[in-house]
């Protein structure tokens, strides 16, 4: 049965893709060397064209993510999680920190407020 994301017409299809792929790995849903699922099960599953799928895939082989095994498919490249983690957290403090900072000192939330709702929710229950 095929999968219906919600795809947000802002952004192209294949890179709202590898962001799920990311987060996959991130997860850790896929571990190094594991497989990833194949390009035609990735268009088949949420009704893509195959080629979409593959650029998707394609950026994270680019990034030394994920590595191509011929005829074999893609799998999780030894050390791939760990660079994306580190592209990620480079992204997350150049793109999206500085715009959170703007948002904080816009609703004028003081760094105690910030810590004390941090606390609370990194607390393990």
């Amino acid at each position: 049965m095929a999968k219906q994301p919600n795809w947000d017409d802002r952004e192209p299809i294949y890179r709202q893709l590898r962001d799920r792929l990311a987060a996959m790995i991130l997860d850790q849903n896929v571990r190094e060397g594991d497989a990833l699922p194949s390009v035609r099960s990735m268009a088949a599953d949420f009704q893509l064209n195959p080629l979409t799928v593959l650029k998707s895939y394609q950026g994270l082989v680019d990034e030394g993510v994920i590595e191509k095994h011929r005829g074999l498919g893609m799998y999780l490249a030894p050390g791939g999680r760990e660079r994306l983690l580190e592209r990620e957290r480079r992204r997350f403090l150049e793109h999206d920190w500085p715009a959170l900072i703007q948002t904080i000192e816009r609703l004028g939330l003081d760094p105690k407020t910030l810590v004390d709702s941090l606390t609370t929710k990194l607390r393990p229950e």
